[in-house]
């Protein structure tokens, strides 16, 4: 019998990836989340284990994330002609065709936030602030929302803020990291919108961007209890060397807080947060799911590692080609024709100037490290349709990448080192562009191996 040609047999695990990714970002689109956790009978609106009566008094929508527009809709259509008034903030392109009746819908920039959501955060705290005893607002939460709801602490600016933020994301340093910082500089993270909703009652939505589904990290938690500190933020400036490097204005404001000069956020047991209810409703659990589903139905031997994943995005690429091995030389964990799904949020450090994301990273630093081995792709993507401050949602290799780029004269190391994997993608087509999707339940990746 005639061998499989490694060709065919590639292009076949590429069209596999693509309907792979296409079946977790499904999985996890907000108006399917909305819809499976929200019933409407009559005036009672059932979520979860408690129910909430529409006609008990006015009831207000704020939405905020890259996820805002499509889950405003899904909830605006259950409840109606109820609704008195809403506001979704979003990032700018991930509008998509949503139709809204009676929500006033904003775009604004992440990751670094700008006017627009200075703006519209103003007219959410607004809307937040006429919510009376008898009424309900419902707070719909997406990743994003950390710099999509701005409002800086009193005596910061919007410059310091963006600063402040650029830091922090080229450091290296986590999501809970960051928004730890970010809610001990505002006014309406880490529970503090719900101080400004109180007394009325709140129920918040949440679809989950952060690693083991914190309410409180997920878009810093503005409905959710804060356990975090000022000297935890002090902990973490000291940690990525940035005291100095911070504006002058925000260390200042830090180190009152630590004298006890400025408010701390609202702590467990903080009677504004007793009135309301904060649930997930959709997370990368349920993405990595449907792609474990998906993978069977097209024969993979499939397994889910973790959904858990974090670390440096280049050194991760070790981890992925010593399971490329180990399927390969002893059929561990699984035998080929196999599929690998792990998610999570890695870290770049930023040390060049080129442009990329921590999925095509990633996906650059495990390219020569499956080169020649027989037949095997590998996919990262971020479910929000964008990686890092690209137009791609990451990239894709497979065992003649480093082959095929170096014909094209393409020395792979070279971008790596700039951190510029992007235009490196970009030269040999194998980026990953899927538009906004307007979810975001944090990255995939998929290691397909096969033997010919």
């Amino acid at each position: 019998m005639t061998p499989p040609d490694p060709d065919s047999v590639r292009q076949k695990l590429l069209a596999d990836l693509q309907t792979l990714y296409e079946a977790g970002i499904q999985a996890v689109m907000p108006d399917r989340a909305i819809f499976h956790h929200v019933r409407r009978d009559g005036n009672l609106l059932h979520i979860g284990d408690r129910t909430y009566d529409l006609s008990r008094g006015r009831n207000y929508l704020i939405a905020f994330g890259k996820a805002a527009a499509l889950m405003a809709e899904a909830l605006e259509s259950l409840i109606g002609d109820a609704l008195t008034d809403g506001l979704a903030i979003t990032k700018y392109g991930h509008t998509g065709q949503v139709k809204l009746q009676k929500t006033r819908l904003y775009e604004a920039g992440h990751p670094v936030p700008d006017e627009a959501g200075i703006r519209a955060t103003r007219e959410a705290l607004r809307l937040a602030e006429k919510a009376r005893k008898d009424d309900t607002v419902f707070v719909l939460i997406s990743g994003g929302g950390s710099a999509l709801l701005i409002s800086p602490a009193t005596g910061l600016t919007l410059q310091d803020k963006q600063k402040t933020t650029e830091l922090l994301l080229r450091t290296g340093a986590s999501i809970q990291e960051i928004n730890t910082v970010r809610k001990h500089l505002s006014r309406v993270k880490g529970g503090q919108l719900a101080r400004a909703i109180a007394p009325a009652q709140f129920c918040s939505l949440i679809l989950s961007d952060v690693i083991g589904d914190p309410i409180e990290f997920i878009a810093s938690g503005p409905t959710a209890p804060d356990t975090t500190t000022f000297r935890d933020v002090w902990n973490i400036l000291e940690r990525y060397q940035l005291r100095s490097r911070l504006p002058v204005s925000v260390r200042t404001y830090v180190q009152e807080g630590l004298a006890g000069k400025q408010p701390e956020t609202p702590k467990p047991g903080d009677p504004v947060l007793k009135s309301g209810q904060n649930r997930i409703v959709g997370n990368l659990a349920q993405a990595l799911q449907a792609v474990y589903d998906r993978a069977r139905e097209l024969g993979y031997n499939t397994l889910i590692l973790t959904t858990e994943l974090e670390g440096e995005a280049r050194e991760l690429a070790h981890v992925y080609a010593a399971m490329t091995a180990d399927i390969l030389k002893r059929g561990w964990p699984v035998s080929p024709p196999a599929c690998i799904l792990c998610g999570g949020e890695p870290t770049v450090t930023v040390r060049g100037s080129g442009l990329g994301g921590r999925s095509q990273e990633l996906a650059l630093a495990l390219l020569p490290k499956i080169a020649g081995r027989q037949v095997t792709v590998f996919g990262a993507v971020g479910t929000d349709g964008t990686d890092g401050p690209t137009d791609a949602a990451g990239a894709h290799v497979d065992d003649a990448s480093q082959r095929r780029a170096a014909q094209m004269g393409l020395n792979w190391l070279d971008y790596l080192q700039n951190n510029d994997s992007y235009h490196f993608f970009e030269q040999t087509g194998e980026l990953i562009k899927t538009g906004p999707t307007q979810t975001n339940v944090m990255d995939m990746h998929i290691l397909l191996v096969n033997s010919c």
